[in-house]
């Protein structure tokens, strides 16, 4: 199957690729084809495919995860604008996005829509919550039992006699069965505008966490309510990385401005350390790594990468560089051996390679 590869890496742009670690120790690839597909395929404990992979209908990809029957899909699907009219502006697709159950064969169990587009309510109705040309890239969690999606959405707005359409984020959950729940965390709209969405499980609270970089003061904020996080500036450069559990209590976030990143250790609310890494780069990542956190970001034609203690933020070891190209909104994900994997653009550009990094002794 082709893959439609990197391409441009802009906030709006489709995510090419995806990688869920499955309790056994292998995972689950997802990639997005350059035929409206989204394809699933198992690898072994060594990262080489296996079986023959499964499609499912998507234009994009925003994330999967996995458990002992199968897993969840997070993907974009075509929708219905309707009419308005548009207060301003040129019309463009109103899409959808679906969390899509499978099971251990790759085989479609339940999908549900957790934007909100019906028969009746398109896009360019007052209410619609879906996916326009706004930044709209999306993570999932699970709490053992239920998944939780946080993303990217447009929010239609009555105005007169016409519509604004507006960017936030979303953060719905769905039941083992496909059914959509309230509680849990969940919300219609949290941070406007919002143009990164990370969430991670925390059973020691029993609650979904999560963080946004927003305009709205400039900042990495918590959503549903506002919670500042860390104080930014709206220069073009503010970017939120992803959300790790620290060792004890709260979390640690990486985040970049002005190209410097930075770690946040927080519980709350307002961080009570920061880290100044000394990395440049626009665009990092941060992953669980065994019982410390893996801080990864661009460096030359690959990755630089750093070992941090997750419960004092202090570096464990020396830098080092893992031999595979960055792309800005992929994310790399643990596993329960203490490694972690990214799955990142081949050669040639239209295959994908599996870049593990081992357990620390």
């Amino acid at each position: 199957m082709k893959v439609a590869g990197y391409g441009s890496e802009a906030d709006t742009d489709p995510l090419p690729m995806a990688i869920a670690a499955t309790p056994s120790g292998g995972s689950w690839l997802a990639w997005l084809g350059p035929n409206d597909k989204v394809y699933l395929g198992r690898l072994d404990c060594a990262d080489h495919l296996v079986g023959t992979p499964t499609s499912f209908t998507g234009i994009d990809l925003q994330d999967v995860q996995a458990d002992a029957t199968g897993g969840v899909l997070l993907l974009t699907r075509r929708g219905t604008c309707h009419t308005g009219p548009l207060c301003g502006g040129t019309a463009s697709p109103c899409n959808t996005m679906h969390m899509v159950r499978f099971d251990n064969s790759g085989k479609q169990v339940w999908e549900r829509q957790v934007t909100n587009l019906t028969g009746t309510r398109g896009g360019f109705d007052a209410g619609a919550r879906f996916v326009w040309w706004y930044q709209h890239h999306g993570r999932l969690a699970s709490d053992g039992k239920n998944y939780a999606a946080y993303f990217g959405v447009a929010i239609t707005v009555q105005n007169g006699s016409c519509v604004d359409i507006h960017e936030g984020d979303r953060m719905q959950v769905v039941s083992p069965s496909g059914a959509l729940l309230s509680g849990h965390d969940s919300f219609e709209v949290g941070c406007s505008h919002s143009w990164t969405t990370r969430i991670a499980w925390d059973a020691r609270t029993g609650h979904f966490a999560m963080v946004c970089a927003t305009d709205n003061d400039c900042r990495i904020a918590r959503p549903d309510p506002y919670r500042t996080v860390a104080s930014g500036t709206c220069d073009g450069t503010l970017f939120g990385g992803d959300l790790v559990l620290a060792k004890t209590k709260g979390y640690w976030t990486a985040w970049s401005q002005g190209g410097q990143v930075r770690l946040e250790h927080f519980t709350t609310a307002a961080t009570d350390t920061t880290i100044r890494t000394g990395a440049s780069s626009s665009h990092p990542h941060l992953v669980t790594y065994g019982g410390r956190m893996l801080l990864a970001w661009a460096s030359g034609s690959g990755l630089a990468a750093q070992v941090y203690d997750s419960a004092t933020g202090k570096t464990v070891g020396a830098k080092f560089t893992i031999g595979v190209r960055d792309h800005d909104y992929l994310a790399f994900k643990a596993y329960a051996d203490g490694s972690v994997a990214y799955p990142a653009v081949g050669s040639p550009s239209t295959s994908i390679r599996i870049a593990r990094v081992l357990p620390m002794s």
